[in-house]
């Protein structure tokens, strides 16, 4: 588990401009850790996670491209149904919220990142790593529906 600069790229809502985009990371060999890509009737919204974020803040510059930056909490996850599902729970029953998260396969080992934006990413931590008590049994516990 770490912390790392996200970057929110603005793009116009056109064809090429992520392929614009992506291609400067790869031609200044900037790799992407994780990415989602949302959309809106005037533009689209880039976030990304990058191997090198003072070297992506670069190649945003020369491209003059509209960013923000943010710092997200990546969690390095094992691959199977309800990791994040657990991480997003000890959040919750410690009252942290998750602004958004997104995850990708592929890290090492065959695992997952997780990404999330909290209010609190020292806090955040604290709790996933199991540094912070559970809340008494009196609290509500959040549980996952049962398979059937």
């Amino acid at each position: 588990m770490y912390v790392t600069t996200q970057f929110s790229v603005f793009m116009v809502n056109k064809p090429g401009i992520l392929a614009h985009i992506l291609g400067e990371f790869a031609g200044a060999k900037v790799n992407i850790t994780a990415m989602t890509v949302m959309d809106s009737v005037e533009h689209g919204v880039l976030r990304v996670v990058l191997d090198d974020p003072r070297k992506a803040e670069e190649v945003l510059i020369r491209a003059n491209m509209t960013f923000n930056k943010t710092d997200v909490l990546c969690v390095i996850l094992e691959n199977h149904a309800g990791a994040f599902a657990g991480v997003a729970e000890r959040l919750a029953a410690n009252h942290i919220n998750i602004s958004y998260a997104y995850c990708t396969a592929g890290a090492k080992g065959g695992r997952t990142t997780g990404i999330l934006k909290v209010a609190d990413v020292k806090k955040a931590m604290k709790v996933i790593q199991g540094n912070i008590k559970r809340l008494p049994k009196s609290q509500p516990q959040l549980r996952r529906p049962q398979r059937v």
